[in-house]
């Protein structure tokens, strides 16, 4: 605690607005003497008498009284401000020299420059935000899609640790009735009903077990959904890849084995995210570069969630040969058969092509298209979407954090292990320690529970300014 004494003792600066030129920029100050250490470079209102939450525009002045910039200034005091500590904000020109003179000028004046992340860390520290919602700050800043803000927004709110705060009120009370049968232990008195015990348990391992299995579709909802575009040589991946992110990005040929390795860009569909993946062409080949790009193209399927399975009728060798390759590889996958070149394939030879899918798979989604003439690629787009939707529910907490799903998973664990030992009617002080470890795990999501090393990690993620 002597360390984090230190930090909440300093008064920190820094530009919190991206780096470089722009039209404004703002530089954040935050601790016990802001007003102090702003005070002796500003030329306007008595800052001691400001009152909090008011906007002020004055001069902000060098040591040799010379003026740096007309400024906007606004005062936050505590502990109504984003740290809980008194905070100004002063907004200039966003000249990179006159951002460096003002930060110049405070850290004369007695500021330190912030580190990355501090003064969210402050913010956690004054109990402004939780750990769970801090890290929600840096993914609101972070995100690239409606669907990844949305989430974000969500859990920088509290909802996702009003959740985890009810989990551990439910089992705050479910030990306290275990622990308190030890303490009269000698009278043989049972103060909790174990088949109570067990239904409330089980609704929290429900419950947790389904956070936890939320992460895979957070996860792709914050970095995007992987999508890989596989299929046979020349079935016209790349020329699908160039037309979905609206650019060349894959270079096109009729040469067979044209891609020999792993393509990757990303665009928005219906406020999500989506990685696209082209991949090299699955087929027999001596090549020794090109085989090494079809085993990246299998690596690529089993990390994807959506696979499109690009299917030229006028090429396909052996349809019933490749898909004993790819449908193993499309379990618990998102599987969209997608039969390209329809503009200039006749109606029956696509008609055998969809027999021969349906004979493998009934209940796959079939799209038809022209990647080269932008034929009916919207309607491919929208069955994107639709896959993408189908594991997500706006109006359901989705985790995305690795370090949130780690600590839901083993509380899950726990919590199981609780379980068993009621319904096997093992000692109460064993089932009390199973859910002081499921507490545990719990709290450390919301940093309750936590170790330097670990918020140091968390923060270090930060930019400086935020």
């Amino acid at each position: 605690m002597e360390l984090l004494n230190t930090i909440n003792e300093d008064t920190i600066c820094a530009i919190s607005t991206p780096a470089g030129v722009g039209g404004i920029a703002v530089i954040r100050v935050s601790g016990t003497n802001a007003i102090k250490f702003v005070a002796p470079s500003w030329l306007g209102a008595n800052l001691e008498t400001a009152k909090s939450h008011t906007v002020h525009l004055g001069k902000f002045i060098s040591h040799e009284e010379e003026i740096i910039d007309e400024v906007v200034l606004t005062i936050f005091r505590n502990p109504k401000s984003f740290t809980g500590e008194d905070v100004i904000e002063i907004s200039c020109h966003g000249s990179v020299w006159i951002q460096q003179q003002i930060v110049n000028a405070l850290i004369s004046n007695g500021c330190r420059a912030a580190k990355g992340g501090e003064f969210t860390r402050r913010a956690f520290m004054n109990g402004k935000l939780d750990l769970s919602q801090a890290e929600a700050v840096a993914d609101v800043i972070a995100s690239s899609s409606k669907a990844a803000h949305k989430i974000a927004i969500d859990q920088m709110r509290g909802g996702f640790s009003q959740m985890i705060g009810k989990l551990r009120d439910s089992l705050l009370q479910f030990t306290s009735l275990l622990e308190l049968e030890l303490d009269f232990s000698e009278e043989d008195v049972e103060f909790a009903d174990r088949q109570k015990l067990i239904v409330q348990a089980e609704e929290v391992h429900k419950t947790l077990t389904k956070l936890a299995n939320s992460f895979q579709t957070g996860n792709a909802i914050k970095n995007g959904f992987p999508v890989a575009i596989i299929g046979e040589t020349n079935a016209g991946k790349s020329t699908l890849l160039n037309r979905l992110l609206h650019d060349d990005k894959a270079l096109v040929s009729n040469i067979k084995g044209t891609t020999r390795d792993v393509i990757e860009d990303t665009i928005t569909l219906g406020g999500m995210l989506f990685r696209f993946i082209d991949t090299a062409g699955i087929r027999d080949t001596d090549d020794e570069i090109e085989s090494m790009g079809i085993q990246r193209a299998y690596k690529k399927i089993e990390e994807a969630s959506i696979i499109l399975w690009l299917i030229d009728p006028t090429q396909a060798t052996d349809i019933d040969t490749l898909a004993k390759t790819i449908m193993p590889k499309t379990k618990n996958k998102k599987l969209i058969v997608v039969i390209n070149k329809i503009d200039i394939t006749d109606k029956q030879l696509i008609n055998n092509t969809v027999e021969q899918i349906n004979r493998l798979t009934s209940d796959t989604p079939i799209a038809y298209i022209s990647a080269k003439n932008d034929i009916k690629v919207d309607e491919l787009e929208q069955q994107l979407i639709n896959a993408a939707q189908a594991d997500y529910n706006q109006n359901e907490l989705m985790v995305t954090n690795a370090r949130h799903y780690d600590a839901l998973h083993n509380a899950a664990k726990a919590i199981s292990r609780a379980i068993d030992g009621l319904k096997a009617g093992i000692s109460g002080d064993f089932i009390a320690q199973d859910i002081r470890e499921t507490i545990h795990y719990l709290s450390e999501i919301t940093g309750e529970i936590t170790t330097h090393e670990v918020l140091a990690t968390i923060f270090s993620k930060f930019c400086i300014g935020k």
